[in-house]
């Protein structure tokens, strides 16, 4: 398997959308939304490198991350997990600038469940 690098934090690097009213005006009993991290395929990053991704961010094991991988593959996308909006985006950008430092071209996006 691959090592992956995880010192690069380019604050450069953010998520649009800043404006959205999640949380105003919500009930204490109502639970917060929820977010996807969804991962995309392309066609250069490694399979390996995607499942230590998996295993590293979204705490697989080697099973589960295999099989996700496979999933992204094999459909072009795939969830990775589901999360409040905070942790969601900060997932995806960790995702996002590990494979950036590692000169991958994996992307992560985040989509309301």
């Amino acid at each position: 398997m691959s090592s992956i690098s995880l010192t690069n934090n380019d604050p450069s690097d953010h998520y649009e959308d800043e404006a959205d009213t999640y949380g105003v005006g919500q009930l204490d009993d109502e639970a917060p939304r929820q977010f996807k991290v969804l991962m995309l395929n392309d066609d250069f990053t490694p399979m390996d490198f995607v499942v230590d991704v998996l295993m590293h961010f979204f705490s697989m094991d080697e099973a589960q991350a295999t099989t996700t991988m496979l999933e992204v593959h094999h459909r072009g996308k795939a969830v990775c997990g589901i999360f409040s909006r905070e942790i969601a985006e900060t997932k995806a950008h960790m995702v996002i600038n590990c494979a950036k430092q590692n000169d991958h071209p994996l992307r992560c996006v985040i989509e309301p469940e």
